[in-house]
């Protein structure tokens, strides 16, 4: 599949393990597992990190399979949901620090267009998570917004 705003192809990746796989070689109960989401989850890590560490520390292959659920969900459970997804923070995050570098750097336009690009994928995808409601609709993206996020 190729990259959105270039005409690149995307990167080769590990592979996950077949879904008719039996699961039972697993080290730790669903119980276990998700008590331990919920604590990293208290710590502050995000669902990226936390499905990371599982796999690398406690070696879990895939949450999803051996619970039934995503980590957002067993979090959104015991009410430890972030206020927003986590690949739209990162985006903002992203267009925060392009933004800063803009400021001392004003000619850099290729900076410039990235920062368009940017900007064009945070709004499809606030739009995107405005109708799934996982958004409240009157929420909107502004450079102010960015900051707080990204400090």
């Amino acid at each position: 599949m190729a990259r959105m705003h270039s005409r690149k192809r995307g990167r080769s990746a590990s592979k996950r393990p077949h879904a008719h796989v039996d699961l039972s070689w697993v080290p730790l109960s669903s119980e276990e597992i998700e008590e331990l989401v919920v604590k990293l989850a208290k710590k502050g890590h995000k669902p990226s990190e936390i499905g990371m560490i599982l796999r690398d520390e406690y070696g879990v292959p895939l949450i999803k399979r051996v619970i039934g659920e995503k980590v957002t969900r067993i979090l959104e459970k015991h009410g430890l949901k972030p206020e927003i997804p986590e690949d739209l923070e990162n985006l903002i995050k992203r267009a925060y620090r392009v933004r800063k570098h803009l400021e001392f750097h004003r000619k850099d336009l290729v900076a410039k267009r990235g920062l368009g690009l940017i900007e064009a994928k945070i709004h499809r995808l606030v739009k995107y998570y405005k109708r799934t409601g996982k958004l409240p609709k009157n929420w909107k993206y502004t450079p102010e917004i960015a900051e707080l996020y990204a400090a």
